[in-house]
Formats: C-alpha cells, structure tokens, sequence
C-alpha cells in the first residue's frame, strides 16, 4: 500500500490510486521473480501505467531488464524491491534497446527511474535518477528521459497533450515523445493537460512543470512541479547548473544517510515544488549602482529551504548563497569576488531585535533585512524574540 502523502502537493499527485505490488504484467512467459510490464495503478478504470512500447511484451527482454536492475545499487548500496517495481516502457531509441523502469528502493523510502540499455548487447543502468517524493515516482504524469539526441518525455494514459519549452504541442508515439530541445543550464517550462478521470472529473488543463534542464547530474531529478508558475519566474536568467553545484542552493544540503552524509545521494536541498521569489532590498557593491536581492524559497523532501540571489545592476552575472533551511533568523553568505556579504533576513515587528557586534558596518539596515560585510573572523548575529533568541554564525569563504 502507498504511503500517506504529505499535505500541499497538487490534485495530480492526490489521486486514488489502486496499487497492487502482487499483479502480472502483460509479458508472454513471465517468469516469477521478473518485473511486471507496466505498473499495476489505477485511476477509477483507467490503467495509469500500461505496458508500452515495442519490446514491452518480449519475455526475453523482461528477464535481461529484470536481472539487470536486480543487480543495481543506490548510492548507499540499497537495492530495488522487485514485486514492487515496474517496466513502464520498454523498445528501441535511437537504434539500441532502452527500458524505463520505477523502480522501489525501500531501504531509502525512495523511487528511482532506471534507464536500462544495450548498446553492444549487454543490458545496464545507463541513468539513474531518484524522485524523493518517497513511493510517488508512479504518480507523476510527465517522466523525464535523457538521451543523446536530447530530452524525452514518458507520459501516463492521463496525458492527452504536452507543452514542450516553446509553448508547441510535442509528438508522442506510444507514450514517449520525440526529442525535445532543452537546455544544458537552464529552466524551462512543460505543460500538460490531462484527460478528466475519476479523481479528476475535469482533467487538468494545465499541470505545470519545470525542467531544470539536461545538464542536470545524476541522479538529481530534472523536473519539479511549478503549480503557479512563480518557479519559472524566480529562475529567469538563472544558471541552473551553478544552482545545483555543491555551493549553490539546490546542492549545497548534503542528505544525511544515518549519522554521515552522503555525497552521491540526491541532496537534502534539492528542490520538488513550490518555487518562488521575493525582492528583499537593494545593495550597492564596490560604490556601483544598486543591484537587486532576492530570497527564494522552496519545497524539498526535507522540508522548505530557502537561498538569495544577487543580482547586479545592469544585467552582470546573478550571484546566489548556498540553501539555508527556513528558520526564524536566515542567514546567508553571499560570495561577491572581492566583497562577500552576510545576508541576513526575518520577520520583524516591535517584538523583534536584530544584534551584530559592535563596529560592524551595516550596508543596509531596515526591519526585515540587514546586509554586513565579511571579513577574516566569524561573524555571530542574534534575533532576539518575544520567546527566544536565535543566533547565527557566518565565515567568509
């Protein structure tokens, strides 16, 4: 049985759907122990998941995909749960068999899309990537697929149409469209509409998402939901490369695994949804004109995380923080060449007071927001409230 989903996803992802780990799938001489072909989920009548593409019925390449991803490891070695996983896709792409596979690694509550191919004849996991909605990979609608003539899209039965980047409506043969041109380092927008079903008695004319684009590193996964669209405003001109770097915001939270971190697994601060920006403030750099500051914050497995992005006067290259988990004094250091800057932000009001050591200049200084500059020693900051007092610590990098 599915896990319970948390609140504040969309209608999409809120859908009754009957999950049966136990179901054949339509594969001529299945052998017990194989992958199902397909995924056994329901929508009212309709099969979310059907077995799909050319080879989705070959009982050889069922059993050479089966042992394949039964041989594969997550970055923390944990192994996919095979009656509980599925081949959603399986034919031939650019003249080499490809299978795309949900696979559920129960040791991390995570699903993962497995691309399984055979180039020279001998099947591997080409790419992998983990969706870190635990259990919900099965109940998106829109899957991304990396291939060397560009991006791909699988799609569910829900699916009637998609919007690739440029507003037009993609080919889908068999439920995979044809290549889409997506950028190595940019957001852009898919757009789906789906047909009305059971839970969606209306369908859904416009179920959004964002591709972070093809440059996006293993196994972070490329797509997120953007409901509202602020995600696609937020990231205009934004590398999303640079944001997904180790020192960027949607990289820079290493996910714990027990009591280490681990470096391969899919960040703590890798975003899922709900994307937005505000304008904090202004500051001027270097005796410049005034650049803008933005906060953005999002939603990630672990709760919502939220970063600043410089941005120069006169169109120069965006400069953004590292993520920072929500909390009632955020505090951020911002890595301008030459000047790196301590950015600091909360909610005021006349319960609310903001102390830096003494002598510490102040760039900006208004409720809400304090810009510092940073130099050899750690800067400690406090947030005295009606309850508590919070305090920060920064270091220049």
């Amino acid at each position: 049985m599915a896990p319970a989903r948390r609140p504040g996803r969309t209608a999409t992802a809120l859908l009754t759907l009957v999950t049966t780990v136990t179901a054949c799938g339509p594969v001529a001489d299945r052998q017990p122990g194989d992958l199902r072909a397909g995924y056994d989920s329901r929508d009212g009548s309709l099969t979310v998941w059907p077995a799909r593409g050319a080879l989705a019925g070959n009982a050889e390449v069922t059993a050479a995909v089966t042992a394949t991803v039964r041989d594969w490891r997550s970055p923390i070695d944990d192994r996919v749960h095979l009656p509980s996983s599925g081949i959603l896709w399986a034919g031939e792409v650019e003249g080499a068999p490809l299978a795309l596979v949900a696979a559920s690694v129960p040791g991390e509550s995570a699903s993962w899309l497995l691309q399984v191919t055979a180039p020279d004849g001998r099947y591997a996991v080409t790419h992998a990537t983990e969706y870190t909605d635990p259990g919900y990979l099965v109940y998106s609608d829109v899957l991304p697929v990396r291939t060397a003539d560009g991006r791909r899209y699988l799609v569910s039965a829900r699916v009637q149409r998609v919007l690739g980047p440029d507003g037009r409506a993609l080919t889908i043969a068999d439920g995979l469209s044809a290549p889409v041109a997506v950028p190595a380092c940019a957001a852009v927008p898919v757009t789906a509409t789906l047909r009305a079903t059971e839970s969606l008695p209306r369908g859904r004319a416009t179920d959004r998402l964002l591709d972070l684009g093809t440059g996006t590193e293993a196994p972070r996964y490329p797509l997120m939901r953007d409901e509202a669209g602020s995600g696609r405003r937020a990231l205009a001109g934004l590398d999303t490369c640079a944001l997904a770097g180790e020192e960027g915001p949607f990289g820079s939270v290493r996910r714990r695994v027990g009591d280490r971190e681990s470096r391969d697994s899919v960040p703590a601060s890798w975003p899922m949804a709900k994307l937005a920006v505000r304008t904090v403030g202004e500051v001027a750099v270097g005796g410049g004109q005034p650049g803008e500051v933005q906060q953005l914050t999002w939603e990630t497995a672990d709760g919502t995380m939220t970063a600043v992005v410089y941005r120069p006067a006169g169109g120069g290259t965006p400069v953004a923080s590292r993520a920072d988990r929500a909390a009632p004094l955020q505090a951020y250091v911002l890595p301008l060449p030459g000047q790196p800057l301590a950015v600091l932000t909360w909610r005021s009001n006349r319960e609310t007071s903001l102390s830096v050591p003494p002598g510490t200049p102040r760039l900006v200084d208004r409720p809400g927001l304090a810009v510092l500059p940073l130099g050899a020693d750690r800067l400690t900051i406090s947030l005295a409230t009606a309850d508590k007092t919070h305090y920060r610590s920064l270091t220049a990098p």
